[in-house]
């Protein structure tokens, strides 16, 4: 088992979730059942999916989890180029936003090797996955 709060990712997925939520606020009112709805419930099971996973015992489940978590990261990015496609954003932002996906879908990727290659616990050796003290 894992702090999730802990995991790097998982408080990048958090960073991620609330530009997601600023940004979809300004969506048109049409799009509060639709695009908004959509975005923020992708956004939010991100990180939902990697907090599960840090709760289950065995790494391989965590790493099911985690490519939950991917499959909504990619949903995420869906959505964002369907609101650019119609306008509700700019390029600059999709870009921004789909900067942040990558480095969340790399460290997922990390992560999940890690969890497969040390049998279910992050190792020693992996800080890069931990936060800092400062966060």
């Amino acid at each position: 088992m894992h702090r999730f709060k802990d995991l790097r990712v998982w408080q990048l997925s958090r960073e991620m979730t609330r530009h997601v939520y600023t940004l979809s606020s300004s969506f048109p009112e049409e799009e509060r059942f639709g695009l908004q709805s959509q975005i923020r419930r992708a956004a939010s099971s991100v990180m939902l999916n990697i907090a599960e996973g840090a709760g289950r015992s065995s790494g391989l489940d965590f790493a099911r989890f985690l490519d939950a978590a991917v499959g909504s990261a990619n949903e995420v990015q869906t959505v964002l180029i369907i609101a650019f496609d119609q306008g509700y954003i700019n390029q600059e932002t999709l870009d921004d936003l789909e900067a942040e996906l990558l480095s969340i879908r790399n460290m997922i990727f990390k992560l999940q090797q890690s969890l497969r290659s040390s049998r279910g616990r992050v190792r020693e050796d992996a800080e890069q996955y931990l936060a800092g003290p400062n966060t």
